[in-house]
């Protein structure tokens, strides 16, 4: 019974230590990345491309995702500001009936943007993938980053560490209670951000060139 208590005694405190760690590397990635992003369109220097970090167009539930709404208002802003010359779309099209990438397009000519300016990356299934393979596959390592705060967070730490040049521009945020899970699983994705850097993970697919003007 002893060593019961013992062993419920140290996993406790072995997941209050955790949990700790995870809250400080949170801050940390937050920190290192603090110069780098905005909300503001006129600290957002002129750049050829805006790599959008994809996203679903709808919950579960049927309704509209406010990050992608944001996001693609977002890149609409950075478009009609002349901030930007192309747009590079990232994001998941690993099952026929669920494309990111061509929902956010379609969402974007919507706001005036011309097709032909828009390319489409259908192997961004995760932010790690979207970073690698805008630099490798499409030749991008000067760029802005679209996304909400935390997110572009993340990525820009990944474009430091693959060489690259990178600003973020933050769309507008979710609250707290539509957000909450997205928030949480955050945590998760920045201390498993180290664990793929450390085993050097690559993306899950890279492929042949394709070249944005």
């Amino acid at each position: 019974m002893k060593f019961i208590k013992r062993l419920i005694r140290t996993g406790i405190y072995l997941g209050i230590v955790i949990a700790i760690l995870g809250i400080l590397n949170y801050h940390l990635i937050s920190w290192a990345a603090a110069s780098k992003n905005s909300y503001l369109l006129e600290d957002v220097p002129k750049k050829e491309v805006a790599l959008v970090l994809g996203t679903a167009q709808f919950l579960k539930n049927g309704r509209t995702n406010l990050y992608f709404k944001f996001r693609v208002d977002a890149v609409a802003d950075l478009w009609e500001a002349g901030k930007i010359k192309y747009v590079l779309i990232s994001g998941d099209n690993g099952r026929k009936e669920y494309d990111e990438p061509t929902a956010m397009k379609k969402a974007l000519i919507k706001k005036g943007l011309p097709a032909e300016v828009i390319y489409l990356d259908y192997a961004g299934f995760r932010t790690l993938d979207s970073m690698v393979r805008a630099k490798k596959v499409f030749g991008q390592s000067d760029l802005i980053i679209v996304s909400q705060q935390f997110h572009v967070e993340r990525a820009l730490l990944l474009a430091k560490f693959n060489d690259m040049q990178a600003f973020g521009y933050n769309a507008v945020d979710v609250d707290v209670y539509n957000g909450f899970g997205t928030k949480f699983r955050e945590y998760l994705a920045r201390i498993k951000f180290w664990i793929d850097y450390l085993f050097g993970v690559d993306p899950k697919f890279l492929g042949e060139s394709i070249a944005i003007p």
